[in-house]
């Protein structure tokens, strides 16, 4: 069986991994760390990298944290304990780049033991996801993006990406715009053992996908990095980052869970991008890319 330990330290190995390439990536900017303690049990790894070459801010952030469960949580959760243990890692880039695509990836574990008197079962699953946020969708590197998660899927299960793409769309979606905030990905929560897989596979899969993320994205990176972009291109950025801060801010569950437990508020919003702007009742002209990629924010469309 696997371990708390070992999770934990698998998953500080990926933050190390991800966090060199990322940094080799952009060949200017380098990781600021900065260690922390959360009141009631537990900590982490904040990881910023700010003002670089191509990415103008990000977090790559590592938590191992434990203790007793509010109540709001255990509601939301639907369970009855109250210890608890959650581990992960959470990622959010914002490249200064146009285009250059925001990419997000989150990959967990949660568990809690079972009751004093052990009339409640103990609690323990996986979760994660990893979805892309282009501020001008390309279709070919969207193609490119959904065939590598599927690849990593297909490789554990061959249900799992149609299932978790189909949850991305669900989940990364901004109900008051009617829009999805990107492409998608995939996304899963609550994933246990059964006759189909087991906790290490599971485990394994999630290492997996935390170590698609790097190849990944800065494949994506370097085909766009070099373009030249306008100032108008510069302000639909800024307009696009602002749908990505009101999912953020208003649905995101990794965004609730870190304030309902306590967690550290500059880790929690480190997702939001440096500038972001609202513009009142912006409307994209008829035939442009910027209406293009409007017409891509759509749930169900299938890229592989």
């Amino acid at each position: 069986m696997i371990t708390q330990e070992q999770i934990t330290a698998d998953y500080k190995q990926i933050q190390d991994e991800i966090c060199a390439a990322l940094e080799a990536c952009d060949g200017v900017a380098k990781f600021e760390e900065e260690l922390w303690e959360r009141d009631g049990g537990g900590g982490g790894r904040t990881r910023i990298i700010q003002n670089g070459n191509i990415f103008e801010k990000g977090g790559v952030n590592f938590s191992a944290v434990h203790g007793e469960l509010p109540h709001t949580v255990k509601k939301a959760l639907n369970v009855e304990q109250d210890d608890f243990f959650a581990t992960g890692i959470s990622i959010v880039i914002h490249p200064n780049h146009p285009m250059v695509p925001i990419i997000h990836m989150n990959i967990r574990y949660f568990e809690m033991p079972s009751s004093f008197n052990n009339s409640t079962p103990p609690v323990r699953w996986f979760g994660g996801g990893i979805d892309l946020t282009p501020h001008y969708v390309v279709e070919d590197d969207a193609r490119f993006f959904h065939q590598q998660l599927k690849t990593i899927c297909d490789q554990f299960n061959a249900d799992f990406y149609e299932r978790f793409k189909i949850w991305a769309d669900n989940y990364f979606y901004i109900k008051h715009r009617d829009e999805t905030r990107g492409i998608g990905g995939i996304f899963y929560d609550r994933l246990t053992a059964n006759d189909d897989i087991t906790w290490e596979e599971i485990f394994e899969f999630s290492k997996a996908l935390g170590r698609t993320f790097a190849p990944t994205y800065i494949e994506l990176v370097n085909r766009s990095r070099d373009k030249q972009f306008n100032d108008d291109q510069k302000q639909w950025q800024y307009q696009r980052r602002s749908r990505y801060t009101e999912f953020n801010l208003v649905y995101d569950a990794g965004t609730k869970f870190g304030l309902e437990t306590n967690g550290r508020i500059e880790s929690i919003l480190m997702s939001l991008p440096p500038t972001a702007k609202w513009v009142y009742n912006y409307q994209a002209q008829p035939g442009s890319e910027e209406e293009k990629t409007l017409s891509l924010l759509k749930k169900g469309i299938n890229w592989v």
